[in-house]
C-alpha cells in the first residue's frame, strides 16, 4: 500500500523540489505542480514521451496538460489521495527529462 509522505519526508524530500526544483504545492489539494516551456511543440512532445515511458514503468502517471511548447504537470498519488514517495521519484525523473529535452 502506498502511504502519504510523512512530515520528515516532506522536509527532506519534498522541500528541496519546491525550493530549488521549481515545483509548487497545489492550493486545496495534497499535490504538487510545475510548468515546463520548451522551444517548440516537438521538444515538448519528446519530453512528454520520455516521461510517459518512465511513468509507465513506475506504474505512476502524471496529470498533465500540453499546449504547443508548454507542459503543465500535477503529481499526486490517487491510491493514498495525496503526495507519496512515488511523486517525489517521478518529479526527479521529470526534472531530469526536462533538462535533457531542451
Amino acid at each position: 500500500m502506498v502511504k502519504l509522505l510523512t512530515s520528515e519526508e516532506r522536509t527532506l524530500k519534498l522541500q528541496p523540489l519546491i525550493e530549488t526544483g521549481g515545483w509548487a504545492l497545489v492550493d486545496g489539494r495534497d499535490a504538487m505542480k510545475k510548468s515546463f516551456v520548451f522551444g517548440d511543440f516537438v521538444q515538448a512532445f519528446a519530453f512528454m514521451t520520455l516521461v510517459a515511458l518512465k511513468a509507465e514503468k513506475m506504474d505512476h502517471h502524471p496529470e498533465w496538460f500540453n499546449v504547443y511548447n508548454r507542459v503543465d504537470i500535477t503529481l499526486s498519488t490517487h491510491d493514498c489521495q495525496g503526495l507519496s514517495s512515488r511523486d517525489i521519484a517521478l518529479a526527479e525523473i521529470i526534472n531530469q527529462a526536462a533538462s535533457t529535452a531542451k
